[in-house]
């Protein structure tokens, strides 16, 4: 369940604070970590869900408080809180409210909800990559084409995941009206491919391996080998908090952007941020299924190239709108903030 942002303040950020020293310390040197709590900090609670795709929000997290017992008393002391969702409705509510002020959402849901006049912006991708399109290992189906009047799971129409789907069957000529499209939370899609409940799930990890590990699923599509540059996830904030501590903001997107560029950079980073994001701070997930994601292929998610190119939104946006899950065209800068990208230095992650 989502974590209740309207907790009491001392409380609350007692139990966070010591949660995530605890964390740290599994993969820190306690001299790290001596005076981490010595100092005051600004810290910004940011929503998430317990998926791969946002894997770069754990180990910000962790490299933050990292820094935080490592620096001078001087140095600005920011921190960041991970708050678990258990989906986008449940996220999009908190940010509309003002209960959180940043959080991973959906790229094409934060162009509608920006167009809405909800003051929101992007200032950073968090992942490329990640969806795949699972069917079982024991089906027939070894082409894209054969799941014609199949049952097909989906996140949600507003999803990328979707718009992923809707490319595979224009590339075979289909249309939507060729398959049997079945909207459905992503923790149930391994169970339902599992009791033939629907013939495949195209979804974000780790719910495709969790099926693929278990051995009764496998990969038909992944956005790797079909979708390159698919972007799913993005850093979203509050406008207000963009004019109330630009500072705040900035250190955010470096600290993002220096995740993704650590995790990128070799294999026992990965293996640390498995450690990190399945602990009870974070996912709360068996560390093997966030293992299998990482491992097959090494490339199935990647974190490394976070840059706003315009064109990957506009084409992201005409897909919407032909999806009609997007009624217009909305302008880029309407939902986009590119004042931070543009400025940020990838925060050196040492973990």
């Amino acid at each position: 369940m989502p974590t209740n942002p309207e907790k009491p303040k001392s409380r609350r950020f007692l139990r966070r604070r010591q949660i995530l020293q605890g964390a740290i310390a599994a993969v820190l040197p306690a001299s790290l970590l001596s005076c981490a709590g010595e100092k005051k900090e600004k810290s910004l609670i940011v929503g998430g869900l317990p998926v791969t795709c946002n894997l770069t929000l754990p180990v910000a997290c962790v490299a933050r408080a990292a820094e935080n017992g490592a620096n001078r008393a001087s140095d600005p002391q920011f921190s960041y809180e991970y708050s678990k969702y258990s989906g986008w409705p449940e996220i999009k509510e908190s940010l509309m409210a003002g209960r959180i002020q940043a959080a991973y959402m959906l790229a094409p849901l934060v162009m509608d909800l920006a167009d809405r006049k909800i003051p929101l912006k992007i200032v950073s991708l968090g992942h490329r990559s990640g969806a795949v399109i699972m069917v079982r290992t024991d089906s027939p189906y070894q082409h894209f084409k054969q799941l014609a009047g199949k049952r097909i799971a989906i996140p949600s129409r507003f999803a990328v995941d979707f718009l992923f789907l809707r490319k595979m069957l224009a590339q075979e000529g289909m249309t939507p009206q060729d398959i049997q499209i079945v909207e459905m939370a992503p923790p149930d899609m391994p169970a339902a491919l599992y009791a033939n409940a629907v013939d495949a799930y195209c979804t974000g990890e780790p719910f495709g391996a969790a099926a693929q590990r278990a051995g009764y699923a496998r990969t038909l599509r992944m956005t790797r080998d079909e979708w390159r540059n698919y972007i799913c996830c993005v850093l979203t904030v509050r406008e207000e908090l963009i004019e109330q501590n630009r500072p705040l903001v900035q250190d955010l997107v470096d600290h993002v952007l220096g995740a993704g560029v650590w995790l990128d950079a070799k294999q026992e980073n990965r293996n640390k941020a498995v450690t990190i994001a399945a602990g009870k701070t974070f996912f709360n997930q068996d560390p093997n299924i966030i293992q299998f994601v990482m491992d097959n292929p090494t490339d199935r998610v990647t974190y490394g190239d976070l840059r706003m190119i315009r064109a990957e939104f506009e084409e992201l946006m005409q897909l919407s709108i032909e999806a009609g899950t997007i009624k217009h065209e909305i302008p880029y800068t309407t939902y986009v903030d590119e004042s931070f990208a543009r400025i940020a230095k990838p925060a050196a992650i040492a973990l």
